[in-house]
């Protein structure tokens, strides 16, 4: 069973910066990618980038609001992986969650295709 359980989020000045990490368990050769994914208040769950975490393929994939300013990676253990957050905007605002679709499956930035999630952390951008 995979379990997920983030951590980072805090209050930061626009342009600061913040480290989302991502701790898992669970994570065998059977589930392909971790995703992360973000929610405002009053808006869908919408996908910031995954990473892809077979040993022979390291891909990762952002939504393009982020490109440039948001970097996804993990530690050879793949117990833990990080979301580096810099140059954050106001509308970056909002709770962020990890997530890893079912074993053999792909994820994109769409949330549906994610069967595990974790209960997430809010991060507010505010000056």
């Amino acid at each position: 069973q995979v379990q997920l359980v983030e951590s980072g989020g805090g209050v930061v000045e626009p342009g600061g910066s913040l480290r989302l990490s991502c701790a898992a368990s669970g994570l065998t050769e059977a589930y392909y990618t971790v995703g992360w994914f973000r929610q405002a208040p009053g808006k869908e769950r919408e996908g910031v980038g995954n990473l892809i975490i077979n040993d022979n393929d390291g891909s990762v994939y952002y939504r393009d609001s982020v490109k440039g300013r948001f970097t996804i990676s993990r530690n050879n253990a793949k117990t833990m992986i990080y979301l580096q957050m810099n140059n954050l905007k106001p509308e970056d605002s909002g709770i962020y969650y990890c997530a890893v679709p079912g074993p053999r499956r792909l994820g994109t930035l769409g949330p549906a295709l994610y069967d595990f999630w974790g209960q997430g952390t809010q991060v507010t951008v505010s000056s």
